[in-house]
């Protein structure tokens, strides 16, 4: 799929990814020969069972993990011989991540969480931009609140904007709405799509969850460490049909 030579279509690509973990008997092998390209400007979701991969996808795809063998490439770089101190600063520039728990600072504000990745790189935002963002995803009159003081749509709805505000190349989103009610986790889905259409986010999202899927413009189902399956952007019902059959082999 994604190659070095194919960087101008894909925002990121990996080529042939294996990642065992241990060693002789106990090896486990998490992924096994993935390839994957991600579209810029599209919301992509990754599928499958617990223990299929698409955690240890994401984050070989983040940076966050080496693989055991291939290649991944993000923005036309080539991140597994990276460095720790050049992928430090490739992430900081390029990538913006949403976690299933939020991961803000509890000793900071809103506005302050929001605005921490300019921060530590030294930064403000352009002109209109932080206005813009925080009107976009609602937490406008909350910037003075600390994390504990809001809900965990609103701590998620800050985390968004925390990932958006530097506009990074991709956004990574592990399990988004994992920690919130069916309400709050509609609502951040449907901010999760707009931010794909109105800013041209670029965003890969990891979910067991096919409605959050269904809002994807393209879904792979990973099983057994592969990528087994690929669909473009369906309804849940399709998706659930999908993950009932899926075939590892």
């Amino acid at each position: 799929m994604g190659t070095p030579n194919g960087m101008s279509a894909a925002v990121v690509a990996a080529n042939d990814l294996n990642r065992v973990y241990g060693e002789g008997d106990t090896a486990v092998a998490a992924l096994r020969g993935v390839d994957v390209d991600i579209a810029p400007g599209r919301l992509t979701a990754v599928m499958g069972p617990s223990g299929s991969g698409k955690s240890t996808l994401m984050h070989i795809l983040a940076g966050l993990d080496k693989p055991t063998s291939g290649s991944v490439y993000i923005a036309g770089t080539e991140i597994t011989s990276l460095g720790d101190t050049a992928l430090t600063k490739l992430r900081r520039e390029h990538i913006g991540f949403v976690f299933q728990f939020f991961n803000l600072l509890p000793m900071l504000s809103a506005r302050e969480n929001i605005l921490l990745p300019l921060t530590i790189a030294g930064e403000k935002p352009k002109g209109d931009w932080f206005d813009d963002l925080v009107a976009r995803v609602g937490i406008k009159d909350r910037l003075s609140h600390r994390p504990a003081e809001l809900s965990g749509g609103q701590q998620q709805r800050v985390a968004i904007a925390r990932a958006l505000v530097s506009r990074p190349t991709v956004v990574f989103a592990d399990e988004p709405t994992g920690n919130l009610d069916s309400t709050s986790s509609g609502e951040i889905l449907e901010l999760m799509r707009t931010s794909v259409e109105a800013y041209g986010q670029t965003t890969v999202m990891v979910t067991h969850d096919a409605q959050a899927a269904s809002m994807a413009d393209r879904i792979f189902f990973l099983a057994d460490g592969r990528i087994v399956r690929e669909m473009p952007r369906s309804s849940a019902h399709d998706i659930l049909s999908a993950i009932e059959n899926l075939d590892p082999r």
